[in-house]
C-alpha cells in the first residue's frame, strides 16, 4: 500500500504540488461557472472548438519558452488518452450547462470509484475492505447530491456520470501508457482532439439540424452562432483556463506524491458550488452537503490507500 505522503525531505516539492493543485481547482471552479452564461448564446460544439482555438496559441508559447515539446513519444497512447478525456469533458460541460454545478461535479467525481471497480473487475487487482467501504460511501454521496427520483427518473443526471466513466478510463490510460510524456505534448494533443470533436458536433448539427430550445437548454443542439462579441471575454477566459488549469494539475502530479496531491483535487467540490451559490444562488440542501462530504472522504481514502 502507498503510505500517506510525509512532508519531510521533500517538503518543498510537496508544498509546491499542493499549491499547484489548489490553484488549478480555483481556476476550474471559477471558470466552469461561466459555462451556463456561454450556454445561453452558443452551442457545445462551438464552445469546444473556440476553447481549443484560443488555447492553442498559449500552448505554443509555452513550448517556445522551453516548458516542453509538442510532439509526444507515443502518439497512439497519448491520442487514446486525449479522446477519452475530451469525450468525458463533453458530458461534463453539457451537465454544467443544464444542471447545478455541484451535481455535475458529483457525477464527474465518480471517476475514482470507477477506477477502483475497473481495476478489480478487469485488471484483477486486490483491494481491502477500506477501499470497498470508500467505494460504497462515495456512491452513496453521489446519489445524495444527484438526488434521482425513482418515480420520475430524469436521464439528464446520467450526463456527468458518463463524464466520470470516460474520465476514469482516461486516467487509467494516462497511468498505464503515458508515463514519461511531456505535459505540454499531452495537453497539445488533447486540445487538438477537443477542437476536432467540436467541429464534428457542429458538422453533424449542420447536416442533421435539431430543435434548439431557448437559453442554456439549447446548448447541446445549437449550431454555429454569430456574432460573439458579447461573450468574447468568456471565450478568452475558457481558453486560458483550458491551458492553465490542466497544466497545473499535471504539474502537481509531477511534483508531488500522487496520493498526497489527489486529496487537494477535491477542493473543487467546495470552490465550484461555493461560486455557484454566490453568483447563481444555487443553494445546497443538507443531504447534498452531506453527499459532497462523503464524496470527498471516499475519494481521499481511495487516493491514500491506492498505489
Amino acid at each position: 500500500m502507498k503510505q500517506t505522503a510525509t512532508l519531510s525531505a521533500e517538503t518543498g516539492s510537496q508544498t509546491a504540488a499542493a499549491h499547484a493543485m489548489l490553484a488549478a481547482m480555483l481556476i476550474i471552479g471559477i471558470t466552469d461557472n461561466a459555462v451556463p452564461l456561454m450556454a445561453e448564446q452558443i452551442g457545445l460544439g462551438q464552445f469546444y472548438l473556440l476553447r481549443s482555438f484560443v488555447a492553442l496559441p498559449f500552448l505554443w508559447l509555452m513550448a517556445r519558452a522551453g516548458l516542453g515539446g509538442l510532439a509526444p513519444r507515443r502518439m497512439g497512447a497519448v491520442l487514446l488518452r486525449a479522446v477519452l478525456v475530451a469525450v468525458a469533458m463533453v458530458f461534463y460541460f453539457a451537465a454544467v450547462a443544464l444542471m447545478p454545478i455541484a451535481q455535475a461535479l458529483a457525477g464527474l467525481f465518480t471517476s475514482p470509484i470507477i477506477i477502483v471497480l475497473i481495476s478489480v473487475l478487469f485488471l484483477k487487482m486486490q483491494i481491502g475492505w477500506v477501499r470497498i467501504g470508500a467505494v460504497l460511501f462515495g456512491f452513496s454521496g453521489v446519489l445524495m447530491v444527484l438526488q434521482p427520483d425513482p418515480a420520475a427518473f430524469n436521464w439528464l443526471i446520467l450526463l456527468p456520470v458518463a463524464g466520470g466513466l470516460f474520465y476514469a478510463l482516461g486516467s487509467l490510460a494516462t497511468g498505464l501508457y503515458c508515463q514519461g510524456e511531456s505535459t505540454v505534448a499531452m495537453l497539445f494533443i488533447y486540445l487538438l482532439v477537443q477542437g476536432a470533436l467540436g467541429a464534428m458536433l457542429l458538422t453533424g448539427l449542420e447536416i442533421w439540424p435539431q430543435a434548439v430550445p431557448a437559453g442554456a437548454d439549447g446548448f447541446v443542439t445549437r449550431g454555429w452562432v454569430w456574432p460573439l462579441w458579447e461573450i468574447s471575454h468568456l471565450i478568452l477566459l475558457q481558453g486560458c483556463a483550458a491551458v492553465g488549469g490542466v497544466f497545473l494539475i499535471t504539474k502537481a502530479y509531477q511534483l508531488g506524491e500522487a496520493s498526497f496531491v489527489a486529496v487537494f483535487e477535491y477542493s473543487v467540490m467546495i470552490v465550484g458550488p461555493g461560486v455557484a451559490w454566490a453568483y447563481w444562488g444555487q443553494a445546497l440542501n443538507i443531504w447534498q452537503m452531506l453527499g459532497i462530504t462523503l464524496i470527498i472522504a471516499a475519494g481521499t481514502t481511495i487516493a491514500v490507500r491506492s498505489r
